[in-house]
């Protein structure tokens, strides 16, 4: 008899498989998430130079995580409509601007926090 532990577990375990073959290959085929896990590389060396605190690291990290994330969800978008509808379409670019319009949001919030972060320092 199945043991239902073991399949929660083993379903746990490829549900962790899949998620880091994603961040994987969003990193090795992904220029905008190549860049910008690069700008985030850069301000956490800022982060040691200017010595910033605790909340200022969590809120600098959870930035990034957001524009990661929110960006990775563009993608996945992106990707979907070029498969669904391969030649331009209006509705799907329509589509495709509004996952991007969301990337807009994301990156205007980081930065006004990034700016809150480090004028101080500056």
């Amino acid at each position: 008899m199945k043991n239902v532990n073991d399949s929660f577990l083993k379903g746990r375990a490829k549900s962790l498989k899949y998620t880091f073959k994603g961040a994987f290959l969003l990193l090795k085929t992904e220029h905008s998430i190549m860049t910008q896990s690069f700008i985030g590389v850069i301000f956490i060396l800022l982060g040691l130079y200017f010595g910033i605190n605790k909340i200022e690291w969590m809120f600098q990290i959870l930035g990034f995580g957001i524009i990661l994330t929110a960006e990775s969800l563009n993608t996945a978008v992106e990707k979907l409509c070029d498969f669904v509808h391969p030649n331009y379409h209006k509705k799907i670019g329509f589509v495709k601007d509004i996952a991007s319009g969301a990337m807009t949001f994301a990156v205007v919030s980081v930065l006004i926090l990034l700016t809150i972060i480090y004028y101080p320092y500056l």
